[in-house]
């Protein structure tokens, strides 16, 4: 993480930093920039930093001309992105806490929405339950915390019936406290360093790991040191999967542009899931020669060319747009399906309710359920599959003008292409 700090800027700025799936989750404003990015990685965080810590992947940074303008841009683009973190610490009552049951002979790690004074350590509060759900679990696996809920103490252990078949305990996933396999302060020695890491003490954390891996390869306790140097790896991981960048304030306006017409476009179509994931089709041909389509694929609401297909049609011929788009539809997904790949959240056709008829055929017959719509580009208006009457959306609207990026962009995909070949079919005839 320090290679990619030195690159900072020790200048007034905003820092922005996002998930894993780029969404911001909080904003902050500092005097120096490198100063405040680098405490969220300082041995001494407090459980505030850590929180966020757990959630973020990347970070972007503005540079400012002062501390009072990186005050009013931070200002700015909190109260028009109004991140995660930054709305949980006006009101944290309802979000979740990391429990420590230290209280515990055996501690276990919990999520509980109530920070009662029992003995335990509470870590957060956390606002995003999937990501600190998903920390627990890695926890758990890696330092074979037990699982389950029962209550037992070392002197008063539970039935051995109810415990011998525990499967963690058999697949080595947990010391198995509950059959006496290991005494209450070995199993407190090998977990103590989760207080570490939940207090946000990496570096402390990884230099202790190392000397207990080179203790412990001295010994020929290969096997125990191999424990640790898993550790060592998980650590590193953890810490090196954040990104650091500079960025404008014209950057997090687009940035913002689009999170808002991925959000209008679900609420307008009236979707199940985020449209994160769009992919685009057109066809191309003149007079029937060379009928070629395309298939784009925009990920929030950026194009994703590397993800972008060709296709020469095979099954049709003449000029027939309708017959063309079921084909390339099908091809699509059931290649899709075959390798077993993710599905698109949305599907959109270049055309009017005949070529969407046909794109929804192809669905159909492959029990593909992703929402598919189709754009006419003449009075731009939204067609859907069952349905006679067409949506149209105001010209200023967010979601039609991502609608029309991917729908421009399958058409020039397809366009481009058909010339390719027009002028390599005219080469040979030379």
């Amino acid at each position: 993480m320090n290679k990619h700090l030195e690159n900072i800027p020790k200048l007034p700025g905003v820092y922005i930093m996002r998930d894993g799936i780029g969404n911001i989750i909080y904003i902050g404003k500092a005097k120096s920039l490198k100063d405040r990015i680098s405490s969220y990685f300082n041995a001494d965080s407090e459980s505030k930093s850590t929180a966020i810590i757990t959630s973020m992947r990347k970070i972007d940074y503005i540079l400012c001309a002062s501390e009072r303008e990186a005050l009013i841009i931070e200002r700015q683009l909190i109260n028009k992105v109004q991140p995660y973190f930054n709305a949980m610490w006006k009101d944290d009552k309802s979000y979740p806490y990391i429990k420590f049951s230290l209280q515990e002979d055996f501690p276990r790690l919990t999520l509980t929405r109530k920070k009662l004074k029992d003995g335990a350590e509470y870590f957060g509060p956390y606002p995003q339950i999937f990501y600190i759900k998903k920390l627990v679990r890695w926890l758990v696996k890696l330092f074979k915390i037990r699982p389950c809920k029962l209550d037992f103490s070392e002197d008063k252990l539970p039935e051995e019936k109810k415990v011998k078949s525990c499967i963690y305990v058999h697949t080595d996933m947990c010391y198995g406290p509950c059959l006496g396999k290991i005494s209450s302060a070995d199993y407190k020695n090998k977990i103590k360093d989760i207080e570490l890491f939940l207090n946000g003490k990496f570096k402390k954390l990884a230099d202790e790991w190392e000397t207990q891996m080179s203790e412990l390869s001295s010994q020929l306790k290969y096997e125990q040191a191999q424990e640790i140097r898993d550790r060592l790896y998980a650590l590193q991981n953890m810490s090196e999967r954040v990104m650091i960048s500079e960025i404008t304030q014209n950057d997090i306006n687009k940035s913002v542009e689009r999170a808002d017409s991925i959000n209008e476009l679900k609420q307008v179509l009236h979707l199940k899931h985020m449209p994160a994931v769009i992919e685009g089709f057109d066809n191309s041909n003149i007079q029937g020669t060379n009928a070629v389509a395309s298939m784009v694929r925009f990920t929030n609401g950026i194009a994703d060319k590397k993800n972008y297909r060709r296709f020469k049609i095979k099954t049709v011929t003449g000029a027939d747009d309708f017959a063309s788009m079921h084909e390339v539809v099908f091809r699509r997904y059931s290649g899709i399906i075959r390798k077993n790949e993710k599905l698109p959240d949305l599907i959109l056709i270049d055309g009017g309710k005949g070529q969407l008829s046909a794109a929804a055929g192809a669905l159909e017959e492959l029990q593909v359920l992703t929402p598919v719509i189709s754009l006419a580009k003449k009075n731009e208006e939204i067609f859907f599959p069952q349905k006679d009457k067409p949506l149209v959306l105001s010209k200023h609207s967010a979601a039609l003008k991502l609608l029309q990026s991917v729908r421009d962009e399958s058409h020039r995909f397809a366009v481009s292409y058909h010339r390719k070949l027009r002028e390599k079919e005219f080469l040979n005839d030379k």
